[in-house]
């Protein structure tokens, strides 16, 4: 009489499936049932790791069933790696795949790099690369920084298309330089050999911030070094390709923080072929003087700009908004807006440098205002069809 031992190491399924198989054979009486008998006990065998996969590599009867934990299936992984033989790799990697959730096969192929290699090839085959851009977004909280670069550089050989081919890349690119200038930094400050560190102390790490925060901390840090340095603004410029409106941005709001006025000014301040020059903003002059003024700009700064800003009305409400009264003066005294200046000037104090600069100007307003210039006629509002000179 035959008997059939349960193995825990198969499916209920399988053994099943097998015993009726052999039951059959013998009822049969076929000569051949010692073979069976033997091919019964292959399959039912605790078969380590190394033997299952010389097994595979045989071409010998095997069951990769038995491995149930998953220390288990990653130790057969990991002797299928050693073994060198793709096709029992690839074997491997669809037995996992399917008695694995894609979160935890996908965690354990991060660190190991040929497995990985395998496993894209292989679903590149059954034409499953909508999980290779899926397992990437669910992979990006990986914490360690080293392993995390490791995944994205893996990530590379992804079949993605062209636009998510590149946003891998730049996304490996910077954090492979992030790693760089984190490492040198945090040396740097913790030795005290520079003053910008020690007066402004790192308050968080740069590892896995996004590109645009990355600019922002190398123009607090870095800003004026040479375009070599992996570390320098005009670097992480070039390389990430951030527009002109973006940088400056970015740059305005890093120096301006230092109250850095200087470096804010060689922002917009260009050359021609002269020798002149001249302020030019890719943004709006109106944006500037808002970042400027939520960094507490001082108010010779804010006139500075306020000035800019084309719009005649824009330019009085930011100034009257920021209190830049020479700024107000000076457009009503442009405009020949005689009966302004006296509205303004019972805002200002008795004894203040812009009261006697509004009397002055008021003073001399007969003798120095002419007609009011076509360009702002339409734009001022007098009480009468003509100026009150001797008002």
């Amino acid at each position: 009489m035959f008997y059939v031992t349960h193995n825990p190491y198969i499916s209920e399924h399988s053994e099943k499936l097998l015993t009726s198989l052999i039951l059959y054979l013998l009822d049969c009486r076929w000569s051949v049932h010692d073979d069976v008998i033997l091919l019964w006990q292959d399959y039912v065998s605790d078969w380590t790791p190394e033997e299952t996969v010389k097994r595979m590599q045989q071409g010998k009867v095997y069951s990769l069933e038995k491995f149930r934990s998953l220390q288990d299936k990653l130790l057969l992984l990991d002797e299928a790696v050693n073994a060198h033989d793709g096709n029992v790799i690839t074997a491997v990697l669809i037995y996992l795949k399917k008695s694995l959730s894609k979160e935890i096969l996908f965690r354990e192929l991060i660190t190991r790099e040929i497995a990985l290699r395998h496993y894209i090839h292989y679903l590149k085959e059954i034409g499953e690369q909508k999980l290779l851009l899926m397992q990437y977004r669910d992979h990006l909280n990986v914490r360690d920084e080293n392993k995390r670069r490791d995944f994205l550089k893996n990530c590379l050989s992804f079949p993605f298309s062209p636009d998510d081919a590149t946003h891998v890349q730049d996304h490996y690119t910077l954090l492979e330089r992030q790693i760089i200038i984190e490492a040198n930094d945090k040396q740097v400050e913790s030795s005290g050999q520079a003053d910008i560190f020690k007066k402004y102390p790192r308050k968080a790490s740069i590892l896995n911030m996004p590109i645009i925060t990355t600019l922002y901390y190398s123009c607090f840090y870095h800003y004026g070094e040479s375009d070599g340095t992996f570390s320098s603004p005009a670097n992480i410029r070039k390389t990430f390709r951030i527009s002109d409106k973006q940088f400056l941005l970015t740059c305005l709001g890093a120096r301006a923080k230092l109250k850095a006025w200087f470096d804010v000014d060689a922002l917009f301040t260009t050359k021609n072929w002269l020798g002149y020059t001249k302020k030019r903003s890719p943004i709006g002059f109106h944006r500037i003087v808002d970042i400027l003024q939520k960094n507490n700009a001082p108010v010779q700064v804010l006139q500075d700009y306020v000035n800019l800003v084309e719009d005649v009305e824009q330019k009085i409400s930011l100034a009257q908004k920021y209190k830049c009264h020479d700024v107000i003066i000076n457009t009503y005294r442009d405009l020949k807006d005689r009966q302004q200046l006296i509205v303004y000037r019972g805002k200002v104090e008795r004894s203040s440098s812009e009261y006697r600069k509004i009397e002055e100007i008021l003073s001399n307003s007969v003798r120095l205002w002419g007609e009011v210039s076509p360009r702002y006629r339409s734009r001022i509002c007098f009480p009468s069809s003509k100026l009150n000179l001797n008002h």
